[in-house]
This record gives C-alpha cells, structure tokens and sequence, in this order.
C-alpha cells in the first residue's frame, strides 16, 4: 500500500465493550492506534442498548475537546455495530453516528450490496448529526468462505471502505479448525494471504484478527510478525498488555531502516554515474527493491519510527 492510501495507518485495533464505561475511559488514554467500541459479540443481547448510549456519550464527550484542540492524541473511534440486516442494525447507527465518529466496523459482511447499504444509511444521517457528508469510514470485516470470495468486490463497494478485517475464529468456525492456534498459525496462511491480497488489489488497509490469548506474549509475538510479514497493516486485539507488542511488530525496525537507506544510497550512487541494475550485497538491485526500500522509509517516517 502506497502511502497516500494510508493518511491514517493504523496499526492496532483494540476492542472494547460498548457497556463498560470505564473501559472506554481508559481506552482513550493508551498509545492504541485505533479503538472498537463493540455492540456487536462482545456484549450481550441485554447490554445492547447501554453499550448504543454509553459509546454516543463518549463520543459527543470527547467531540467538542477535539474541536477546540486539533492536536489533541486519542485514538481513531470506530464503533463494531451489529451485523447488516440485524434487528438492532438501525439501532445502533441512529445513535453512535454522531460527531467524534471516525468510522465504523461492519462484522459478517458477505456482499458488496451488505456495504452500500450502510453507505446509503450513512448518507442521509451525516448531515442530520451534523458531520461533514462522507467522512464515516468503513472498516470491513470478513468472517466466511463466502465474505473471502467476495473480497475485493467488498473492499471496491464505497469510496468509505478504508480496510479489511479478517475474522479468524467466525471464519475458523466455518472450516471446523482446531480450538487451539500456534504462534505461526499456519492453517489460515491461505486464508489470510488471499485476504491481504485482495486488500492490495483494492489500495485499503488490512487488519488481521486477533491472537485471544492476551496471556500469551510468546505467541502473540509470533502471530504479530507473521502478520506483517505476510502484508498485513495491522492486527486486532483484545487487551490492553498487547498494544506495545502489536505496535512494535508493524513498525520498521532500526536494522531494517539502515539496510533500507543504504540500498537507496547505493541505488542513487549508481544512477549518478549513469548506471542501472547494480549488485548489494550479493543482491540485484533493480526498481521494485528500491521502491519497497522507498516505500518502508516513508512509512517509518510517518510513524516516528529511528
């Protein structure tokens, strides 16, 4: 993903249950690049409707503090409503869209016409809530062989589509894998490269799901970095004690930058002397190197990464 694609990246999504207000709370104060307020399967049919008012209050709380300070670090608010044709579906957006959203996340979706639907609703209640038509994105998360088939369609639906997420224990469920995942988690490879791939393919983010034990820090790690190494943007999570981690893995690494400026380096020596393709380090160079070079520099620069 190019840059300009990524104004915002977000590399951690941590969910938090729309019904816990002291949760929220404190979600607001971490370093997490990216919140999701739930009133989806992280709270209970009974909680619904306190999880739709606590998340709007939060959210119309923290709205005027933004405006009067631009600067001012929270993390992105999206909100995982109920799944496209629930009963509460309605429910949710007449309350959480409201100034102080940034986006939402759609679970379940199978269909582009599942996306253009919430884009329509969308459409006539930003300028009822009083926020500049447009500016609620769309994170999408694919949970079944069916909502992975449809991929880039889903992704290409809306100009509000911003990323892709994948949703590993519904869509582990579908293909009746194990309970118990291994740090390299290699019976969803084919999934999840399927999954980035259609993400490209579309120019928006992809989010990989989360590793569930937050006890585990071994196993996350490794999920984390076969995440990235596999062309994920970032991961969901479920716990604030794996936010350093999750950061820190889809961040360019100090080595990784001082390889990245000598092969730009060693390119640029090259072209001044009016060469092309050259060997580094037992390595041809030639432009998709350099560009991915290019392209990982800016992407530490963007994140403050040394």
């Amino acid at each position: 993903m190019n840059m300009d694609q990524r104004t915002k990246l977000y590399r951690s999504w941590m969910f938090v249950p729309g019904d816990r207000q002291k949760m929220l709370d404190k979600a607001l104060g971490t370093v997490v690049d990216a919140m999701l307020m739930d009133i989806e399967d992280g709270v209970a049919p009974a909680s619904k409707e306190t999880s739709r008012r606590q998340i709007a209050e939060t959210l119309k709380q923290l709205a005027p503090r933004l405006k009067a300070d631009p600067s001012l670090r929270t993390p992105a608010r999206y909100v995982r409503i109920n799944a496209v044709g629930h009963e509460r579906m309605h429910a949710d957006l007449e309350y959480v869209v409201t100034p102080g959203l940034e986006g939402l996340a759609l679970p379940k979706v199978e269909t582009p016409e599942q996306v253009q639907l919430v884009e329509k609703i969308l459409d006539e209640r930003e300028p009822k809530a009083g926020i500049p038509p447009g500016s609620v994105r769309l994170l999408i998360a694919l949970e079944s062989p069916k909502g992975l088939f449809n991929a880039y369609a889903i992704a290409t639906a809306s100009p509000r589509v911003m990323g892709l997420m994948f949703g590993a224990e519904d869509f582990s469920r579908e293909l009746n894998l194990p309970f118990r995942r291994e740090g390299e988690a290699v019976d969803l490879i084919y999934a999840r490269s399927s999954f980035v791939t259609a993400a490209a393919a579309a120019h928006v983010q992809s989010v990989d799901g989360v590793w569930p034990n937050f006890q585990d820090a071994e196993g996350l790690k490794k999920f984390a970095l076969q995440s990235r190494r596999l062309g994920f943007s970032g991961m969901s999570l479920i716990h604030p004690s794996q936010i350093d981690l999750v950061n820190a893995a889809f961040t360019p690494t100090s080595d990784e930058l001082d390889y990245c400026r000598r092969v730009v380096q060693a390119f640029d020596d090259a072209r001044a002397r009016g060469e092309g393709a050259i060997a580094f380090g037992g390595q041809l160079l030639d432009m998709p190197i350099v560009d991915r070079a290019r392209q990982m520099l800016a992407l530490a620069e963007y994140l403050g990464a040394k």
